[in-house]
């Protein structure tokens, strides 16, 4: 089966250009409509708070704009950072949402790894754990259409949502406690990387708790640029695989794990890490027979809008067809 998905997180160096932006967010969503209509499956999009360069602070927005445009791909968060929100209100955004797209939203739970966020949303960094508890637990009750008590009155949230007993909330994370949530919720566990430790745990606790459940474990993940000439490609757009590069790694703190995570020091270490990838359509192709999905990532880091057009035209026209995606 090939699975091709497009991510999306609106990051440029320069997020103030108020034109520039909104032609930004409208090419994204554009984008995306014209994915749905060649056979992606699926848009992700990300949570960031407190950055200087826009990256996707609004996810939810985000979805729910696409979502409103297409009739088949899906689209996940990963990673919502639920801590930030109330979750009262996120539990019904995201009914709304899923009524709307008749099921196609999903969401990976994160905590994150920078207090900047919790200071600018006003919580507790101390307490984002259990935070994050009490969050689901509400977010249940509230998507169980059944009447449950808040500070010792009883009330009861609307809307419920399409997709029963609720829409897909996946725990992340790389830590026990994180697999210990999930087994504890009866959720899936999305780990950043392959960790037979924590898998074995999360079946152990899920069969403690008496819950059933599963692991998501993205293996050798690449961003991918769908290009005529990656060595040209390297030469002008590099940059702005770096630029993203080189931001995310500049947050995380010591022993911080992600898929996407690079620690090239230079834009030819990231190109040879492989995390981020220019590709000619039938090295597209071959990815997608060799791996089973392709990533894209076509406005990348601020990456021209025409560059962006121009690589899904190319995966449109070469790539899909050629691994039977329409």
């Amino acid at each position: 089966m090939s699975f091709v998905l497009m991510r999306l997180n609106f990051l440029h160096p320069d997020p103030t250009d108020a034109q520039h932006m909104s032609d930004r967010y409208r090419a994204g969503i554009e984008l995306a409509e014209f994915a749905d209509k060649r056979g992606v499956a699926m848009v992700s999009t990300e949570e960031h708070q407190a950055t200087p360069m826009g990256w996707s602070p609004t996810p939810l927005l985000t979805a729910g704009m696409i979502l409103s445009r297409t009739e088949r791909l899906a689209v996940t968060i990963s990673a919502l950072l639920v801590p930030l929100h109330d979750p009262i209100r996120l539990a019904q955004q995201l009914a709304t949402i899923d009524l709307v797209s008749k099921g196609r939203i999903s969401i990976t739970t994160g905590l994150g790894y920078r207090p900047a966020e919790y200071t600018a949303l006003g919580k507790d960094w101390k307490r984002r754990g259990k935070i994050l508890d009490e969050c689901l637990e509400t977010m249940l009750r509230v998507w169980s259409g059944e009447p449950f008590d808040v500070g010792g009155e009883t009330i009861q949230v609307g809307p419920m949502p399409y997709t029963r007993p609720h829409p897909t909330v996946m725990i992340g994370g790389s830590s026990p406690a994180a697999a210990r949530r999930a087994a504890r919720f009866g959720m899936p566990l999305q780990l950043p990387g392959p960790n037979p430790e924590l898998e074995a745990l999360y079946a152990a606790e899920c069969e403690a708790n008496g819950t059933a459940g599963f692991c998501i474990t993205p293996d050798n993940v690449a961003m991918v640029h769908v290009v005529d000439d990656p060595d040209k490609a390297w030469a002008e757009l590099g940059k702005h695989f770096w630029f993203e590069a080189s931001t995310y790694h500049s947050w995380q703190p010591a022993g911080q794990t992600s898929a996407v995570h690079s620690h090239a020091t230079n834009a030819e270490e990231l190109r040879a890490e492989g995390i981020y990838q220019f590709l000619t359509p039938d090295q597209a192709v071959e990815r997608i027979r060799d791996k089973g999905m392709l990533a894209l990532h076509p406005l990348c880091g601020g990456m021209p809008i025409d560059a962006a057009w121009s690589s899904m035209e190319l995966v449109a026209d070469k790539v899909l067809p050629a691994v039977g995606v329409s």
